[in-house]
């Protein structure tokens, strides 16, 4: 317990260690807690946004926090349906036929209008079209009638919004602006009880249900994209992907070209100058062109990538900073002493060579994995992603082809860059605080 307290007031000395763990730490949590809660699978499906998946979420929609720097109230989505909130009654007409009148209620109290309006309406009649009476009554009293005979399919969608018709008798208005705009005040939403009622003669076998999504300008703790994708999937997967990458990355490129630089430095003769003369030629080969030229031409996996990069990344500049270390350490009197005992090349490497030499591949493994982290991210916003994971450059790619700023979309890019810079500070603090603990010229007196 003592040795452990002294361990932690040795910690202490170090606040940039400390912050960086902690900042990874919280990243690490949301990785284990993520496929928890939204497994792989589902989150490659939700991803895709196959038809009906995001249906009732608002296209780009700005996340619910943004309402903390406002004084208004800004609409949220509302989604009535048949089931639920409305109520529905059946009268028969004769002639196997019946009436149907269908009300979905609904409360607005938003300072905002909505951003649009959608009715999903299902008849279950193989026929031909069944016509249909719409009709709108505001929270004042107000009666808008919609449409007065529409024919309804099987699976109709009414798009409130684009109903020019409705424009026109809204006085050039948008429809979700003039079905809840104030007759005093155009500018400002009437606040209050609304209904949608439809009415219609069908079938007396038939069945007719129907939905009303209001899409509020809000919606969730990320946003919505162009697609109506809850941004969260992609935030939150791409935590455990970056991770993942970085780390592997990291790991195999450090250990790899560390043994092989033990090896090369040890054997000496050919296999050190091949050793350096691959480490030579792969410099002068840009790795970011060579990505992308495999991305386009071959796959763009994540997986596959990932293995490319290690390859890529094993002859690297850091060959020749490991070579000159164990060119030092070769030379050292214990090295010496192995050899007259009769110790093989393969025990003085692994026994000897390399943990003598271990303490410094820490921080270097540390300080590379952000490296990699951004590579990832890189690929992905040129279009070189994985077209099937969830990342967070993918998010980033996205805003940019959507032209997000332009359009005042400002949480669609800030929210992957500000994690992307999160895991970079974490680790750089973690890795340059590792590199004065483990070298002494570096520590402060």
């Amino acid at each position: 317990m003592a040795e452990f307290s002294a361990r932690l007031k040795e910690l202490g000395r170090y606040p940039a260690l400390v912050a960086g763990l902690v900042i990874i730490a919280i990243f690490v949590g949301v990785s284990i807690y993520t496929p928890i809660v939204l497994p792989y699978s589902e989150a490659i499906r939700l991803w895709r946004g196959a038809a009906g998946v995001w249906e009732d979420n608002p296209q780009n929609a700005a996340p619910v926090w943004l309402e903390l720097f406002t004084r208004d109230r800004l609409p949220r989505t509302i989604v009535v349906n048949t089931a639920d909130d409305g109520t529905k009654t059946e009268q028969p007409i004769g002639d196997g036929m019946k009436r149907v009148e269908i009300t979905l209620p609904f409360q607005y109290p938003y300072d905002g209008f909505p951003k649009e309006l959608k009715l999903f309406i299902e008849v279950s009649y193989e026929g031909v079209g069944v016509p249909a009476a719409l009709s709108w009554r505001t929270a004042d009293g107000r009666t808008i009638v919609l449409q007065e005979n529409r024919l309804l399919k099987r699976s109709d969608i009414y798009y409130i919004s684009q109903d020019e018709d409705l424009r026109t008798q809204l006085s050039g208005m948008a429809p979700h602006l003039g079905l809840f705009a104030s007759p005093e005040d155009s500018e400002k939403p009437l606040k209050g009880d609304y209904r949608l009622v439809l009415t219609a003669e069908i079938p007396a076998a038939a069945q007719l249900d129907m939905k009303l999504t209001v899409y509020g300008q809000i919606h969730g703790l990320a946003g919505t994209d162009e697609r109506r994708r809850d941004l969260m999937v992609a935030l939150l997967w791409g935590a455990p992907i970056a991770l993942i990458f970085g780390v592997i990355a990291a790991v195999g490129t450090t250990v790899l070209t560390y043994v092989l630089a033990a090896t090369g430095t040890w054997l000496g003769g050919k296999v050190d100058r091949t050793f350096q003369w691959v480490t030579q030629v792969n410099l002068i080969i840009p790795l970011l062109p060579v990505l992308i030229m495999f991305g386009y031409l071959y796959s763009r996996s994540i997986w596959v990538m990932l293995g490319l990069v290690v390859a890529l990344n094993i002859f690297g500049s850091t060959m020749l900073t490991y070579r000159a270390m164990f060119l030092q350490a070769k030379e050292a009197p214990y090295i010496e002493a192995a050899q007259a005992y009769g110790a093989g090349n393969s025990r003085i490497i692994f026994r000897y060579l390399m943990p003598r030499m271990a303490p410094t591949l820490l921080p270097e493994f540390v300080l590379m994995i952000p490296t990699f982290v951004f590579l990832e991210a890189t690929l992905a916003v040129l279009g070189l992603g994985d077209p099937v994971i969830p990342t967070w450059g993918k998010v980033l790619e996205a805003a940019f082809r959507q032209g997000a700023l332009l359009k005042g979309y400002y949480y669609w890019f800030l929210e992957p860059a500000i994690l992307l810079m999160l895991v970079g500070v974490g680790f750089s603090l973690i890795g340059y605080s590792l590199d004065r603990i483990f070298n002494p010229r570096l520590r402060t007196v």
